[in-house]
């Protein structure tokens, strides 16, 4: 019985663990990888293809991390803010629909929420919540926790952001 145990934990290793270690965060002036997400809550489908005039802000969360959960107020006041101003706020996490709708219902969450997410596996991403800045034209301009400066790699992007004409 232990041998199979064993070799559970090591196909688990194998199959999970090494592709997320492998993985890199993308880093300032990298393409933004393109966005894997199962089903979108509170939005149509979404890509950074299709986004590639706006600003994009990406945060990796879940709904049993504490420190996500203290966010979401702030994430709710930067897409009413910056709505109507072509940047998009959105959450990405890889827990099922079925857990996250009650509980974007419950916090009032109104911007768009992409479930069963594999991205935050391709961003390499290690800790959450964490959140990348995404320029227009699909370059990362900001990674890091959205606590320590996300407002500010916001309004960075949007002066750095030539006017549409």
């Amino acid at each position: 019985m232990q041998a199979r145990q064993l070799a559970a934990v090591l196909l688990f290793a194998l199959t999970v663990l090494v592709p997320i270690a492998n993985a890199a965060q993308p880093k300032v002036g990298d393409a933004a990888p393109e966005l894997q997400v199962g089903t979108w809550i509170n939005s149509d489908a979404l890509s950074l293809a299709t986004l590639q005039n706006k600003i994009v802000v990406v945060e990796f969360w879940a709904t049993w991390c504490g420190p996500c959960v203290k966010n979401i107020p702030h994430l709710i006041e930067l897409h009413e803010k910056y709505k109507d101003k072509g940047i998009v706020i959105m959450g990405l996490t890889d827990e099922p629909a079925s857990k996250v709708k009650a509980f974007a219902t419950k916090m009032k969450m109104t911007y768009p929420l992409g479930v069963n997410s594999r991205t935050a596996s391709i961003y390499g991403v290690r800790g959450i919540p964490h959140a990348v800045v995404v320029a227009p034209g699909g370059k990362v301009v900001w990674s890091g926790h959205p606590a320590s400066g996300l407002d500010k790699a916001i309004e960075n992007a949007m002066k750095n952001t030539p006017p549409k004409l």
